[in-house]
């Protein structure tokens, strides 16, 4: 349907929900970009800054005035210009007033303007009182120098600038940050001193390349002390992209045993780092830290006291590990995403800005030299109508007295211009009694001099750009200061391995019947002697080390594991495994393996079916486990034994009925996981009455302790000969009084 087609009810004019929708969401994307999110490369700020500015301005706010209440300003800058919500504009001036937020704050706030702990949590508008700051006076310097387009506020009542006249380049200064539809920016803060060497450079050598520019723009410049650690080249690349991130690192030093952290990267709070760092001190992963304290104060406002378990802890260890699991150490992206002079929104690397913020310097210059020019011409032009009136002073006065239009008359006698004509007028007779010709005539000299100057610079591009480079050179005498975020080359941080962080202590993990794990420490400790709650008991028990993992397998065949150190104390009644595992329902725990990770095991099935796997592939991070030991229906899984040399240990095998089988380990194969081969035979009949009772693996020094109630059998290596044979046979039957085995253990 055309638009001539569209039908129209009642004054309303029809139109396809998609064409609707299309436009507003293009016209709401075009003011988030242009109107909010995106700062403007010639001053640097974003509409409600710029209007916070302007209206401080106006309130009569300057550097040298006396503060007037923030709500003041709220409310002019709302009820004037900027009709949106009061708490995001009082947030937008308490951002720039906040020093550890500005590198060079626009605003001179007193009261609670929050703090680099809590920047959110400065007072009410209500309760502060605000003001410009100096190096305001580089954005409003110039305004009513006929620098700027006025254009009409929202109702229409009021003008205000579109930007303000910067002498400066305010938006690599101070930064900024803001999300529109579709795009991002995230311009850092740099340093006066350095952003006025490379523009000054820029006017020199217009040819000049990024690589050259950034011989004087060494990187960002943080409010913060904290170090920056990108490489020369990753910055350089930045410059040349406008794009890619920047780390900062907190700096410390020694203090006798402690380590203070004196400074934190932008925009990280003291109490952030230690909450971060307290919850890996319960979580027992920082054992080499004793205790942390904030001692930061009006005097300090960063001095984090981290204090080491001993003399003998590695600072620079223990702080890379720090910096590699907390906000110790900082990624800040950076995108040189702004709105250009050609009023659309680019990614622009730093000659670009430097280059577009020159012609946009350039072009204010010579709007306010225009401006002044033509205050200068209208000047003389009155003196030279003055003059007149001064020398004919009789005759003037004649006029006046007896003309009905005495303009015209003048103008007529004189040869005046209707605007000399007026001013004469307009002049009360005791100035112009009181004048004197030598008066007019020098200021007559003194105007023609600043014109022919002004004149002359317009006339010139090599006296325009010597004259915006000597104001760029003067501004930064007044206002620059040195840089506050060193540059310093460090190699990437590196957190330290669990277990590099535990002591090596012997322990001893014991799981009970009901599935509560404890560790104790040391190899002598006897399970069946602790505590346990009431109706558990002892069910498995493994020496282990604290540095290593524990393995625990369930009645399903999966395999779950944990570090060691990790565990609670034996001291207590210990923790349910199910609270760190999510087994399967009706599935329990049954038995608990460790050791390192290239350690041999060998696992089995009461059905007599088995294989060797090293213990990594009992290890895993998934809580639900992962399946190892397939099972027939009706088997079990038995307990691991460790096969310390698959060359010389033998596997032994033992049945319910008494039937016992020792194989050489190497026809047993090694698997990550599965069902495994026959170790030792049980007819098919017997299934459902015998079983077997436990797999072993013993070594040639090693003794085989066959248990049979209370009496226990020692078998030698040498022993088991007696009962070697092929794999997957039945065995031989132990002697009679023996042949109700209830488990085998390995000396």
């Amino acid at each position: 349907m055309t638009d001539l087609a569209r039908p129209a009810f009642h004054g309303f004019e029809q139109q396809p929900l998609r064409e609707y929708a299309e436009r507003a969401y293009l016209d709401y994307s075009m003011y988030v970009v242009l109107d909010r999110a995106l700062p403007f490369i010639g001053d640097g700020l974003k509409p409600v800054q710029r209007r916070i500015i302007y209206s401080m301005s106006e309130l009569g706010l300057s550097a040298s005035a006396k503060p007037k209440k923030s709500a003041r300003t709220v409310g002019d800058v709302i009820g004037k210009y900027h009709p949106h919500g009061d708490s995001a504009c009082y947030e937008a001036l308490v951002l720039m007033a906040q020093p550890f937020s500005y590198r060079y704050p626009l605003i001179d706030g007193q009261g609670n303007f929050g703090s680099s702990d809590d920047p959110k949590s400065f007072a009410a508008m209500r309760y502060t009182e605000s003001k410009l700051t100096p190096i305001a006076e580089v954005l409003l310097g110039e305004l009513g120098q006929g620098t700027v387009d006025w254009t009409p506020n929202f109702d229409g009542t009021l003008e205000e600038p579109s930007w303000l006249p910067a002498r400066l380049p305010h938006l690599l200064l101070n930064g900024t940050t803001g999300i529109a539809v579709g795009m991002a920016t995230d311009v850092p803060s740099h340093n006066l001193n350095e952003i006025v060497s490379a523009l000054v450079h820029l006017i020199d050598d217009p040819d000049a390349t990024v690589a050259e520019l950034c011989e004087h723009v060494k990187g960002p410049d943080y409010p913060t002390t904290a170090e920056i650690i990108t490489s020369p080249s990753d910055l350089r690349n930045i410059y040349e992209t406008g794009n890619g991130s920047v780390r900062a690192r907190a700096t410390f030093l020694r203090e006798a045993s402690n380590i203070v952290v004196n400074a934190l990267p932008h925009q990280v709070s003291p109490s952030k780092v230690i909450e971060q760092i307290a919850a890996q001190m319960r979580a027992k992963k920082l054992p080499w830290l004793e205790d942390i304290r904030d001692e930061s104060d009006h005097a300090n406002p960063v001095r984090v006291v981290l204090i080491p378990r001993s003399n003998r802890v590695d600072a620079e260890q223990l702080m890379g590990h720090l910096f590699a699991t907390t906000d110790l150490e900082r990624s800040y992206r950076v995108n040189l995403n702004v709105i250009g002079l050609d009023g659309r929104p680019q990614v622009k690397n730093l000659k670009m800005l430097l280059g577009e913020w020159l012609r946009f310097r350039q072009d204010t210059v010579t709007r306010r030299l225009t401006h002044r020019l033509q205050k200068v011409e209208r000047r003389l032009h009155l003196l030279e109508g003055l003059l007149i009136a001064f020398l004919n002073l009789d005759e003037v006065i004649r006029i006046i007295r007896t003309e009905d239009d005495a303009k015209a008359a003048l103008i007529a006698r004189f040869a005046l211009s209707e605007e000399q004509a007026e001013y004469i007028l307009e002049t009360k007779l005791k100035q112009l009694a009181r004048l004197e010709e030598m008066k007019i005539r020098g200021e007559q000299d003194e105007l023609a001099k600043e014109r022919d100057k002004i004149l002359s610079i317009l006339q010139s591009s090599a006296k325009l750009k010597k004259l915006v480079k000597d104001e760029l050179l003067a501004d930064a005498k007044k206002f620059g200061d040195a840089r506050r975020s060193p540059l310093v080359q460090r190699v990437a941080a590196q957190a330290i391995d669990e277990t590099e962080l535990v002591a090596s202590e012997p322990m001893t993990v014991v799981l009970s019947e009901k599935g509560w794990v404890r560790a104790a420490k040391g190899h002598d400790v006897d399970g069946a002697t602790l505590s346990y709650r009431e109706g558990d008991g002892l069910l498995a028990a493994t020496r282990t080390r604290s540095t290593q993992q524990v393995a625990f397998l369930d009645s399903e065949g999966r395999a779950y594991s944990t570090p060691v150190h990790t565990l609670p104390s034996a001291r207590g009644n210990g923790e349910p495994l199910t609270g760190r595992f999510s087994p399967a329902a009706g599935s329990s725990f049954v038995t608990v393996a460790s050791g390192e990770n290239n350690t041999r095991f060998v696992l089995a099935s009461s059905h007599g079916y088995g294989f060797v796997t090293r213990f990594e592939n009992l290890v895993g991070r998934n809580k639900a486990g992962k399946a190892m030991l397939n099972l027939s229906t009706g088997s079990a899984v038995l307990s691991p034994s460790v096969v310390a040399n698959p060359e010389t240990d033998r596997i032994v095998a033992v049945t319910s009925a008494g039937n016992m089988l020792a194989i050489p380990a190497a026809d047993l194969p090694e698997l990550d996981k599965g069902k495994g081969n026959k170790i030792i035979e049980i007819p098919k009949a017997k299934l459902s009455t015998e079983r077997v009772v436990a797999v072993v693996a013993v070594g040639p020094g090693n003794t085989l302790l066959v248990r049979s109630g209370q009496r226990t059998m020692n078998l030698s290596f040498k022993d088991l000969e007696t009962y070697l044979g092929t794999r997957a046979t039945r065995g031989h039957l132990l002697p009679r009084g023996w042949q109700k085995v209830e488990g085998l253990e390995v000396q």
